[in-house]
């Protein structure tokens, strides 16, 4: 092996002697070789079981956090639902506008196949004051056309790739970000909940 460089041997006495750390690699493709590992010491009937599971908790998944989004609106007024501390921080009702979106392109349209004409900008931007059933309604509509979408899925479609926001996805990958978002956003607003209102919320 060819010796380092004067400059390289200069970097190194300058890190103590030590090679600098190489970068880490961001895993880009986890789902796929996860899924490829696992079908090495899986038969077809294991991953059939396997794939029906990941589609039955994720259904299950999305209306626990429908119901968790209904109870926190529950508690809040009209004017709680779209106060905002300032012009970076997300009202409730903004959440909820973006949820829906988020819903309707990732697995309506993009796993369903339904046209996609979503406005994400405009998610965040509206400042209008719609009361909380007019919001709740077309999240509700949307939730059970992506739960119709997933229970129309067999364990081959996990993995067929879609055209999802510009970026070729897997049917597995769309659904998992979709539970992760929904998450990630109601446990926001169960905290705005929980600030505006003071209660114990039970879960």
């Amino acid at each position: 092996r060819p010796l380092p460089s004067t400059a390289n041997r200069t970097a190194n006495r300058n890190l103590g002697g030590r090679r600098r750390p190489k970068r880490v690699r961001r895993p880009q493709y986890l789902v796929f070789w996860g899924c490829v590992i696992i079908g090495a010491v899986m038969n077809p009937p294991q991953m059939d079981a396997l794939a029906t599971e990941f589609i039955t908790v994720s259904r299950a998944e999305l209306k626990e956090k429908l119901q968790q989004i209904e109870a926190c609106v529950a508690q809040l007024t009209a004017e709680q639902l779209w106060n905002r501390r300032h012009e970076t921080e997300n009202a409730v009702g903004n959440l909820l506008l973006h949820l829906r979106g988020n819903v309707q392109q990732w697995l309506v349209c993009g796993v369903g196949g339904h046209s996609d004409n979503r406005d994400r900008d405009a998610e965040f931007a509206d400042r209008v004051p719609t009361p909380a059933e007019d919001l709740l309604r077309p999240l509700r509509e949307t939730l059970a056309g992506a739960d119709a979408v997933l229970a129309g899925l067999s364990a081959k479609d996990l993995l067929n790739t879609r055209q999802i926001q510009g970026r070729k996805l897997t049917v597995l990958h769309a659904i998992y970000h979709v539970v992760e978002h929904l998450s990630g956003h109601v446990g926001q607003i169960i905290w705005a909940t929980k600030r505006a209102t003071g209660r114990d919320l039970g879960f």
